[in-house]
C-alpha cells in the first residue's frame, strides 16, 4: 500500500473518530477501538487496556468536562498513526466555555482500530480552565 493511500485510509479513519467524540457516543469510539487497546491521559493517571476500561474512562471524560467538544489545531499523519494537536472546551452549567491545549498520539492498527491513544493536557491551561481563569 503507497504511503498515500495509508493517509487517506488514515484520514477516513479519523474522521469517524472525531465525530464519535463530537456525538459523545462512548459506544460509538469504543467500537473504533482494537478489543486491547490501550489509552491513557498522561498526568491524569494509569494507562487503562480492553474495551470495558475504555467505555469506562471515556465516560468519565464527558462527565468530567460537561459539553465536551474540541477544536482541531493540527492534524497529522504518518505510518500508522496521527498526532492531533487540539483544544479540549467544555462548559459548566451557568459559566463561560473554557479551553485546554491539548495532544494526542494516536496508533492504529492494520484492521483500522485504534490500538493506542496517548492524550497530554497543557496542566497550567487545565488548571486555569477548572479555576475559571481560561478561555
Amino acid at each position: 500500500m503507497s504511503t498515500q493511500s495509508t493517509t487517506q485510509d488514515l484520514s477516513a479513519i479519523a474522521k469517524r473518530y472525531f465525530a464519535a467524540w463530537e456525538a459523545h457516543d462512548v459506544d460509538a469510539i469504543v467500537a473504533l477501538h482494537t478489543p486491547d487497546s490501550q489509552f491513557q491521559a498522561h498526568g491524569r493517571g494509569t494507562a487503562v487496556h480492553g474495551r470495558e476500561a475504555l467505555r469506562r474512562e471515556f465516560a468519565h471524560v464527558f462527565e468530567l468536562y460537561p459539553g465536551f467538544g474540541f477544536d482541531e489545531r493540527r492534524l497529522l499523519f504518518g505510518p500508522g498513526h496521527w498526532v492531533l494537536d487540539w483544544t479540549l472546551t467544555f462548559q459548566r452549567p451557568d459559566e463561560e466555555r473554557r479551553g485546554v491545549h491539548c495532544l494526542d498520539v494516536v496508533e492504529v492498527a492494520p484492521d483500522g482500530l485504534v490500538a493506542r491513544k496517548d492524550t497530554f493536557f497543557d496542566f497550567a491551561e487545565l488548571k486555569a480552565a477548572f479555576e475559571g481563569r481560561a478561555r
